[in-house]
């Protein structure tokens, strides 16, 4: 296959809500320049893009995929995405590495709330963006509708270069106000006849080309001055312009097509052929260092990592895109992360399922590699003798935790590997084994994606079942008044006996309290809790009534009595303890005695000091349309959140709510169900705050309970 050089490569992720027609439009793509010979639909299940299983049963994209095509000269990276927010790293990563966005639109439904949310991700990266409005061809399609919410979403930067002649189930001719033609298409669609606009439609192609032109120069003093001395631009000012104004994200190209009918198509792919900017055309990336690395073939060669899968028989394969240089087949390069030298020994492009493997590729163009066994996601690899580091993905938080265990005993050496597997292929997953609820927890990005990783554990190993329950809450234990006590460890068994007595002072710990009245403080430890709050441990044992020594001991049985609390067995968090009179055995007093003295004491005072379960709160902030705000407020009030406040962001209500962790689990899906999906949310922990007294209740309950059939 040949090698295309820098200024030959475009590289663009096709973006919009599910459903808006992105892999069929891929589909037509490849089949308009003769890659394939048979377009394949969703509902044949025969797509290149969506290839997996899982996609063709569902209807829709899970994961990105990597296609390519040639046109006219020039090859084009097609990077087809999911729709839904649950796989918004497949769309993340996919934006780190494209030079250009299509964001397709539905012109039936118009701007849709996954518009939205994948807007705010191309805000973020600065991608040069061109609209497409899809669908034209269907019975409720609205043009006018949909460029008006457009604007209306996304900003007058969003310039109409093509408008339908006659949308709807007879649609067959776009009117393009860039070269002021009128393209009319065969039924079966495909290559259009280029004829002159309709005289009743020249005055609104007038008006348009116009509009368009305005924009243009308005973003270019040089153009603006030509627009003014000849009261035109020729199509090749134009075009520059355009260029350089969506290289700085600031001017967004409307075109019309029919994904399904293939209209459309060809002048948009011209289009990314002739003004779409390039990689080499992209301002350089900075690297971690603060270097500046142009996209250059004969640069030194860096290479960036944005995605990996496991293939069967294969092993993982690494999707990277060529940031600067040209790699060959055999090449050896410095893993930036690790230190590692990877070779590769095969480079391949890819379209879809398939691999072809090249020999080589140039700065700018997107590609794959097998069996680098040290490299992972947001890796840069690069010459020897460099350093570049390129900033690395950053991946939205998850907004779901369920905790996830096999059904068959015995398999869960089987589930570790096949978790470790997911998370190497989806950076959006993470695994956390807690010690503390004694549970594997994943966290993701929702329903949508629990049931993808499900999916994916149960084909990465055979004969693999798991489960998924509701994890428990990270509850925390206090106390509320000051109580002193004393407990003497005492055992004799013949020999070398054990004894210790301690007298101890425990009471809530706050910031800037006093000493202890009536004892004098000989020493004193502070403890940052790694679960949060403080441990103060004063000596103020006077007389030699204990010998120092053993204090150590002393805090060692307070602080294992602290990692599980007497209540429910959650660990327990700012309290103050002075030790302040004991006893001791000439013979038989030694560390144990004064450890189990110690944790016994302290039991007894922790029981007695009105002890206080904790619970963490969140804050959580929903972005949502005006008109479900009412359904989502009344659904939080359900889950005891205290109101914040609400503002506007944009064209959305934003809803800021504190809600107790206990209350967040199903959240995900009851807001999904709540708003049809026209809603996101996200949440941050706050603080630890006490129970209501019947919840505590019933949670003391819950836990003696569960202790006793555990005996």
């Amino acid at each position: 296959m040949t090698n295309f050089d820098t200024s030959h490569v475009r590289n663009i992720v096709l973006l919009g809500h599910a459903g808006s027609g992105k892999t069929t439009f891929a589909e037509t793509m490849l089949f308009e320049a003769g890659l394939t010979t048979r377009r394949g639909t969703i509902e044949e299940k025969n797509t290149v893009s969506d290839f997996y299983e899982l996609e063709q049963d569902r209807g829709n994209s899970i994961f990105s995929k990597l296609l390519h095509t040639q046109w006219r000269g020039y090859k084009i990276n097609i990077l087809d995405t999911p729709g839904y927010d649950d796989f918004a790293g497949e769309v993340v990563s996919a934006l780190r590495v494209a030079d250009t966005g299509v964001m397709l639109l539905n012109a039936c439904f118009g701007v849709e709330v996954g518009t939205d949310i994948i807007w705010e991700y191309t805000e973020q990266f600065k991608t040069p963006m061109l609209f497409a409005v899809n669908k034209l061809d269907q019975d409720k399609a609205d043009f006018d509708k949909t460029v008006a919410q457009a604007k209306d979403h996304f900003g007058r930067n969003i310039v109409v270069v093509q408008y339908p002649l006659n949308p709807g189930i007879g649609f067959n001719a776009i009117i393009d106000v860039l070269r002021m033609t009128m393209y009319q298409f065969p039924d079966q669609g495909g290559k259009p006849q280029k004829l002159p606009i309709p005289d009743e439609e020249r005055d609104k192609a007038e008006l348009l080309h116009k509009e368009l032109i305005e924009a243009i120069a308005g973003n270019d003093e040089t153009l603006m001055e030509k627009y003014f001395e000849k009261g035109e631009l020729d199509e090749d000012e134009m075009k520059l312009g355009m260029k350089q104004a969506m290289i700085h994200h600031d001017l967004f190209p409307l075109f019309c097509v029919s994904a399904k009918k293939n209209m459309g198509s060809g002048r948009i792919m011209g289009f990314i052929d002739n003004v779409c900017p390039s990689a080499s055309e992209m301002p350089p990336q900075k690297t971690s260092s603060g270097d500046l690395l142009p996209c250059d073939a004969n640069g030194p060669v860096c290479i960036f990592v944005y995605k990996t899968i496991s293939e069967a028989h294969i092993g993982d394969m690494s999707f990277f895109k060529v940031y600067s240089g040209t790699i060959k087949t055999g090449m050896e390069l410095i893993n930036e992360s690790n230190g590692v030298n990877e070779k590769l020994n095969q480079l391949f492009v890819v379209e879809g399922s398939k691999r072809t493997a090249v020999n080589e590729l140039s700065a700018g163009d997107i590609g794959a590699t097998i069996k680098l066994k040290h490299t992972h996601v947001n890796n840069t690899l690069h010459a020897r003798g460099k350093n570049y580091e390129l900033p690395p993905i950053e991946f939205p938080a998850p907004l779901m935790s369920v905790a996830i265990e096999s059904i068959q005993k015995g398999d869960e050496e089987k589930l570790s590997i096949a978790l470790h597997q997911v998370q190497e292929e989806d950076p959006t997953v993470s695994v956390e084994v807690s010690q503390e609820l004694k549970q594997t927890i994943i966290h993701c990005m929702g329903e949508l994606h629990l049931s993808v990783i499900k999916w994916k554990l149960e084909h990465i190993s055979k004969n693999l079942s798991v489960k998924f329950t509701k994890p428990r809450i990270p509850y925390r234990e206090t106390i509320r008044k000051s109580v002193q006590t004393s407990h003497r460890h005492k055992k004799q068994s013949g020999g070398a006996g054990q004894f210790g007595e301690v007298f101890m002072q425990v009471e809530p710990w706050y910031e800037g309290m006093p000493d202890p009245k009536g004892f004098s403080v000989r020493g004193r430890d502070e403890y940052k809790l790694s679960w949060g709050g403080k441990l103060v441990f004063l000596n103020c044992v006077v007389g030699g009534a204990i010998d120092v020594r053993f204090l150590p001991s002393i805090l060692k049985g307070v602080m294992e009595k602290m990692h599980v609390g007497p209540l429910t067995g959650s660990y327990v968090r700012d309290v103050r303890v002075s030790v302040y009179d004991g006893k001791m055995h000439p013979v038989d007093s030694n560390d144990i005695s004064f450890k189990i003295a110690g944790l016994m004491a302290f039991k007894q005072a922790f029981q007695q000091a009105d002890p206080q379960i904790l619970e963490p709160i969140y804050t959580v902030t929903i972005l949502c349309p005006d008109d479900l705000t009412g359904n989502i407020i009344g659904d939080l009030q359900t889950r005891r959140a205290i109101m914040e406040g609400m503002d506007t962001e944009g064209h959305f209500t934003k809803i800021i709510a504190r809600v107790p962790l206990a209350e967040m689990y199903d959240y995900s899906s009851s807001l999904r169900s709540i708003t049809q999906g026209r809603a996101k949310f996200k949440m941050q922990f706050y603080e630890y705050t006490p129970v209501p007294f019947e919840i505590q209740r019933k949670l003391i309950d819950e836990y003696h309970k569960m202790a006793k059939e555990e005996v």
